[in-house]
């Protein structure tokens, strides 16, 4: 790397909220030649309290402010903590980064303007105060990402197709970038593509219905459903699946974002409701669960991708790359096309967001756009997130 590279670390915490991934990544350059390299990655799992207070808050659960303000500020320290912890594990000090990039924890995403108080008005909240990480790590930080694309008109989502178009665009032939998390999003790199010609959108659920149902019947002691144990003893719920299959939001033209304000506690009573009618065993939910979000990423590319965009590859990050049995969905329903993980590219699938958001906050740092007005659907392109200096 130059001289004047810089090193980033980057946080993350999904839609999930079961732990902050961070990623470690020297950077320097500018697109189209911007040079990237991930040092390091780490995983801390989410604290139990502070996780069902995150989801109680992104569910809907009416919380007085007081509430929200004190998880802003617990959560600032919870990662600063990760950071300082991160360095330590790669035997790196903290006062050797330069920048820290957290894109934090959100509790709330209307990406499509709705009336409120007389108004059209679409917003997102991400928490964990940046000050405080700054404060504690003595190390400049970046954060809150969103709400520029969405001043600028955009969902503030998807906001990771920015690296992604660094990371796999190729000359000869098309790919998207799924990324699994909480919510199931993609990006389209069309072969030798220019910025403005990338698109992407949140495609429907990912792991926030498995993981929302297994810790239902485990009671909370499960998180999710680890190698597919669960779902490959059940057994497809077909009605169930038809029924899911023709939700609203799979039928929305992009650019579109969803999060757990859709796909949350309320659909996931739905589905219990139904599996209580076709007398349902916990297995058979989880396995409907798991071939509805292989093919709701499907039928989305299908409906939007394949008609105008030749594709080769299909490029997997985050949690659900390692579900076998939906990998294995989603491999069988889209010969002939190449079915790769983000390991592939020296980017493991947890950290591919972090190391994205490494890379997002680099730009800012100097004074550059980083969404993609394809992607969001904003009027223009926007310098992200806010700095809080040490």
């Amino acid at each position: 790397m130059p001289k004047n590279s810089l090193l980033v670390l980057g946080l993350m915490s999904g839609t999930s909220a079961d732990g902050i991934e961070a990623a470690l990544v020297r950077i320097s350059g500018a697109p189209p030649k911007l040079n990237s390299k991930l040092l390091g990655h780490a995983s801390l799992p989410m604290p139990k309290p502070i996780r069902a207070a995150i989801l109680r808050i992104a569910e809907g659960t009416p919380v007085p402010a007081a509430e929200i303000s004190q998880l802003n500020f617990r959560l600032g320290e919870l990662f600063a903590d990760a950071a300082i912890a991160t360095c330590k594990k790669l035997s790196v000090p903290v006062k050797s980064l330069d920048l820290i990039a957290s894109h934090g924890q959100t509790v709330f995403h209307q990406g499509e303007p709705v009336s409120f108080l007389g108004a059209p008005t679409s917003s997102t909240m991400q928490i964990g105060e940046p000050s405080v990480i700054a404060a504690r790590t003595g190390v400049t930080t970046i954060a809150d990402f969103r709400p520029a694309d969405m001043a600028a008109g955009g969902q503030g989502a998807p906001l990771v197709p920015f690296a992604d178009y660094l990371l796999y665009r190729h000359e000869k032939f098309g790919r998207v970038s799924l990324n699994l998390g909480g919510i199931a999003n993609v990006t389209v790199i069309p072969a030798h593509a220019k910025p403005e010609q990338v698109f992407a959108f949140d495609t429907g659920p990912a792991n926030i219905l498995i993981d929302a149902l297994v810790s239902h019947f485990s009671k909370g002691r499960n998180r999710f459903d680890a190698g597919a144990r669960i779902a490959s003893r059940g057994e497809s719920l077909v009605p169930l699946l038809e029924k899911l299959l023709v939700d609203p939001y799979l039928c929305l033209k992009p650019p579109k974002s969803t999060g757990r304000e859709y796909f949350g506690r309320t659909f996931v009573q739905e589905i219990l409701s139904e599996g209580r009618k076709l007398s349902a065993r916990p297995e058979d939910l989880i396995r409907t669960a798991t071939i509805f979000t292989a093919l709701s990423v499907v039928d989305a590319l299908n409906r939007f991708v394949f008609p105008h965009t030749k594709i080769s590859q299909l490029i997997v990050s985050g949690g659900g790359a390692r579900n076998p049995l939906l990998m294995g969905q989603l491999e069988a329903a889209l010969v002939p096309i190449e079915l790769l993980t983000s390991e592939k590219f020296h980017v493991p699938e947890q950290s591919k967001e972090a190391y994205a958001f490494a890379l997002l906050a680099y730009e800012t740092f100097h004074h550059r756009p980083s969404n993609l007005p394809s992607a969001t659907g904003a009027t223009r392109p926007a310098i992200l997130g806010k700095i809080s200096y040490a």
